[in-house]
């Protein structure tokens, strides 16, 4: 008996699906992409744009195998069913099926997955649609553009100033980096005072800002000023002049879109867009959980804040059930201007999988992830944290200071999110108009106004949606791809912090400075967002695609025109001496891992060598591939320099540079496998002590610190535990 055919695009998420199915069905993938633009035609684009910005696609050479054999499962089977993610690339992805399967575009063939549950799935299969060529159109539209604004001016700038690429989006990014750094070069930081009150009353203290001077705001250029009101504040008694209180409602945040999971991920857990994104798409194929295969979030490419009526009611009755009634709220929806809504938030498909029930089953790095979109889509449907607050003003000869207090009196949402979420408690003494407060210390203290800070990976992401360049799903790649280009580094801002920063590199700056001088119509804020926009509007299919590409097209070319004529050409810098393998001047190139020398010939002559005076000295003492007898050369990796085989890659052969020091004995034996323990180096330099008999055992001691933070953990684990197994006083009766 024929079976029914999905295609999905994910390995992984073909195996869960399958078993959802059952025998009737196969379930196969076509592994991502089948087709994309040729490089053939005209300037290589796969384009004529002369006939309608006609597409030419061509299989990927590494696909024809799996198209190969969809078409032999194809036609042996009962039908064929389109499965692919539910966004654009998706659509476009089952276009290009079904144009290579030979299905019609007019058949019910295609169906999408907003989560990976057996519910969910075996009711999408039920309920097949068409492929929505609105939306084809639309993610076709974007390809054309990114290919043509990337090729042409990725060609011009490797003509003109020897930069990879460039891209829609990708340039404009590089611009508000760029940007940034000239404002922090051009600031000029202005001195200005602060005047705080030091204030005793009992047993507490607490502190007031100044905050107006004679009515006015207080502005306090220098020190001579600063002692002025000093001199004032000090001659006259402190006295309270007002006390307020009010009742103040904090609403937990919105559930998670694309975006603003990048940018928590990024503050919160430490992780890259790229690493966060490869995270969650591994959540949302399914996880074995102790066979059971399941999806544990919902499709994580979203720029919607909604959640499903029937997802919503579950999980106010879960609230209910497990805090209380009283912590029971309402489900909030708020979509920038150009969020496209076709999915949920991003959330777990079932609220009733808790992070700790599924633990066991989950990486640490996929159970850390998974529990912050649990906590935030649970903390969205729950009440408001709700505080007292207390103001009080004081003055002291027409010096008028401020100072405020907070105590939460209901925990509301934060019960679920305190952990990624602090709030803080301040209380005030109670205080009295006219009442006079001896004991009080005023000073001053100098600042200086700081320039703008860099941009952050999540600061970074949160700037290009705020301005709708691109869409969340590419910001990842977007940021991968100008470090590839070497157009800027992600660096800490101290040895100490964790925090790291974009700077542009000099070929990055370079590379914008051209860009504005001949392409500043194209690759700027506005125009990027506009082409958004534009998009969207074809794939609701209300403008034509074809003149939307000929309107940009007649902006652009001239551009282009403009550009190869009136841009100078920056000529390589040389180093003085003649490349040894085929007597080319040797220049300066710039490279993913920093500057280094290579033949002028490149690509007929691929020599290199370093740039870096030590590591040149260290290559001129000739060093022999052990494996194919070919001379070997310094390369640099993101972990540091290696030696690597110049036959690569032919041959592969790669040696570290320096020779690994021999594992330390200590004299300690490991309580898990009875060798001995040794220290030893990690690939990032630091030292550890482990198992001398790795890696059949992967023993590690722990330092002091990390053991005292594991037992700490433990600790807080068994008062939690309590703390929820006791049935807590109201808490208008606690407060």
């Amino acid at each position: 008996m024929k079976k029914k055919l999905v295609i999905v695009e994910s390995p992984s998420k073909a195996k869960t699906i399958e078993k959802y199915l059952g025998t009737d069905y196969k379930v196969v993938s076509s592994k991502g992409h089948i087709c994309d633009l040729a490089t053939s035609g005209k300037g290589g684009l796969g384009i004529d744009i002369e006939h309608d910005f006609k597409p030419t696609y061509r299989i990927s050479k590494e696909k024809k195998e799996v198209v190969k054999e969809l078409k032999n499962l194809a036609s042996n089977a009962d039908s064929v069913i389109l499965a692919s993610d539910p966004d654009r690339e998706g659509e476009a992805i089952a276009w290009h099926l079904a144009r290579e399967l030979g299905l019609s575009t007019e058949d019910n063939n295609r169906v999408t997955f907003h989560e990976i549950t057996k519910p969910v799935v075996t009711q999408a299969i039920q309920d097949p649609h068409k492929i929505d060529m609105d939306l084809v159109r639309s993610q076709e539209a974007r390809r054309i553009l990114d290919r043509i604004i990337g090729f042409k001016l990725s060609k011009l700038l490797q003509n003109k100033i020897q930069s990879k690429s460039a891209g829609r989006v990708q340039s404009v990014a590089l611009r508000l980096i760029v940007e940034r750094e000239e404002e922090i070069r051009k600031f000029v930081p202005e001195e200005y005072w602060s005047v705080e009150a030091k204030v005793k009353k009992g047993n507490q203290t607490f502190e007031a800002s100044l905050t107006k001077v004679d009515g006015k705001k207080a502005e306090i250029h220098n020190e001579q000023e600063a002692q002025e009101i000093l001199d004032r504040a000090r001659s006259h008694p402190f006295t309270v002049v007002s006390v307020t209180s009010r009742k103040k409602n904090k609403p937990p945040k919105l559930p998670f879109t694309t975006s603003t999971l990048q940018q928590e991920s990024s503050t919160k857990l430490g992780y890259g867009a790229k690493k966060t994104m490869s995270i969650a798409q591994k959540l949302y194929e399914g996880v074995d959980l102790g066979g059971t295969t399941t999806g544990l979030i919902s499709y994580m490419r979203t720029d919607s804040t909604r959640l499903s009526p029937l997802f919503v009611s579950d999980t106010e009755t879960y609230i209910a059930d497990t805090f209380g009634k009283e912590y029971s709220g309402t489900a909030h929806q708020k979509n920038s201007t150009n969020a496209q809504d076709a999915h949920e938030a991003i959330r777990p498909t079932d609220i009733h999988q808790t992070p700790e029930a599924v633990k066991p089953y989950l990486t640490n790095e996929q159970y850390r992830l998974y529990s912050m979109i649990y906590a935030r889509t649970l903390a969205s449907l729950m009440a408001d944290a709700k505080f007292d607050v207390t103001s009080a003003k004081f003055a002291a000869d027409g010096c008028e200071f401020s100072a405020s207090g907070q105590t939460m009196v209901f925990d509301g949402y934060t019960k679920v999110y305190s952990k990624y979420e602090k709030q803080t408690t301040t209380l005030l003494p109670k205080l009295k108009p006219e009442e006079v407060l001896p004991n009080t210390t005023i000073d001053a203290s100098q600042h200086f106004t700081e320039p703008p800070a860099r941009y952050t990976e999540a600061r970074l992401i949160k700037e290009l949606e705020e301005k709708s360049i691109g869409r969340p799903s590419t910001y990842a790649s977007i940021i991968d791809t100008l470090q590839k280009r070497a157009y800027v580094t992600l660096e800490k801002t101290s040895e100490t912090s964790k925090t790291k920063v974009f700077r542009p590199t000099e070929q990055g700056e370079l590379t914008n400075s051209k860009l504005q001088e001949f392409f500043k119509k194209i690759i700027n804020v506005q125009y990027t967002a506009d082409m958004e926009k534009n998009l969207d509007i074809i794939a609701e299919g209300s403008e034509d695609y074809i003149q939307f590409l000929r309107d940009f097209y007649d902006d652009f070319e001239p551009l282009v025109e403009k550009a190869y004529e009136k841009m100078p050409k920056k000529e390589l810098e040389k180093v003085g001496r003649a490349c040894p393998e085929c007597g080319g001047d040797l220049v300066y190139r710039n490279g993913r891992f920093g500057k280094f020398i290579s033949c002028i010939n490149y690509p007929t002559c691929k020599y290199t060598e370093n740039a870096d005076d030590t590591l040149a000295e260290l290559e001129k003492t000739e060093k022999i591939c052990p494996e194919c007898g070919s001379r070997m050369q310094i390369k640099k990796g993101r972990f540091g320099p290696f030696w690597a085989c110049t036959a690569y890659p032919e041959c592969k052969h790669i040696e570290p540079l320096k020779e690994k020091a021999k594992p330390k004995p200590t004299g300690e034996i490991c309580p898990e496998c009875g060798s001995e323990l040794v220290e030893r180096v990690s690939r990032y330099g630091k030292t550890f002590i482990g198992c001398s008999n790795y890696p059949k055992c992967r023993y590690i001691k722990k330092t002091p610190k990390a053991a005292k933070k594991e037992q700490d953990a433990a600790e807080q684990t068994a008062v939690d535990t309590a703390a929820e197994n006791t049935v807590e006083a109201p808490v208008e009766n606690a407060a």
